[in-house]
This record gives structure tokens, C-alpha cells and sequence, in this order.
């Protein structure tokens, strides 16, 4: 698990949610967090795994997220990323918005924030 980069939760539960913030794909090394990967696919898939280990510790898994939010530096990584997408979620998966963004935080290429739900 990476410790967040900035002031606020990793994870909160509301009710039957459970509101992931964005993941980067960073793995902890001693000098600090480092992202995985020069590629936003690269990235996205270390920032999926990094959010499973949250989705576990809030008691919730993948099949449980219902929303994700993908933010991307460039939408020519979409297709990748939809690649990886698909290998982390399976049918049904969750609903998902794609933004361009002109920066995101470590100079990432993508970041992915996912809302769960349990019944």
C-alpha cells in the first residue's frame, strides 16, 4: 500500500460507498513513492492493484466498484488503457467518465479514482 502524497484519505466510507481518491500508479521505494512505469497503461495497471489493496482494507472488492473516473495526460493512451481496464474489471463492469487533464501529481500519466458499493 503507498501512503497518499498529499492531505487527505486514501479511502471513506458514506453509508453503502466506499469513495476511493485518485490512485496514481506509484509503488514505495526508500526515497518515496516512484511511479511504475513510463506509460499511462503501465501506471494505470499499478494503480488499480494499489487500489484493490485499498478496496480489501475498506472491506470491499473490484466487483463491488460501480464508478470509476480515469484522467488521462493524453486520450491517445485510451485504447491502452481500456486494455487494462478490461483486465481488472469484468463484466458487469462499472460505469466510467475519461477526462484529458493538463497535469496530474509526480507528473503521472493517468490516474484512476473508483466509488464501490456494498449492499
Amino acid at each position: 500500500m503507498t501512503t497518499p502524497i498529499g492531505p487527505y484519505s486514501p479511502w471513506r466510507r458514506a453509508g453503502n460507498f466506499v469513495i476511493l481518491s485518485g490512485q496514481l500508479g506509484v509503488v514505495p521505494t526508500e526515497s518515496g513513492p516512484q511511479l511504475a512505469g513510463a506509460s499511462a497503461a503501465d501506471q494505470l495497471r499499478q494503480a488499480l492493484q494499489n487500489a484493490k489493496g485499498l478496496l480489501a482494507e475498506a472491506g470491499v472488492t473490484p466487483n463491488d466498484v460501480v464508478k470509476g473516473t480515469l484522467f488521462l495526460m493524453d486520450l491517445a493512451d485510451f485504447a491502452a488503457c481500456n486494455e487494462v481496464w478490461m483486465e481488472f474489471f469484468h463484466e458487469p463492469r462499472p460505469t466510467r467518465s475519461t477526462f484529458q487533464v493538463a497535469g496530474l501529481p509526480m507528473g503521472a500519466r493517468c490516474e484512476a479514482e473508483l466509488w464501490a458499493y456494498q449492499a
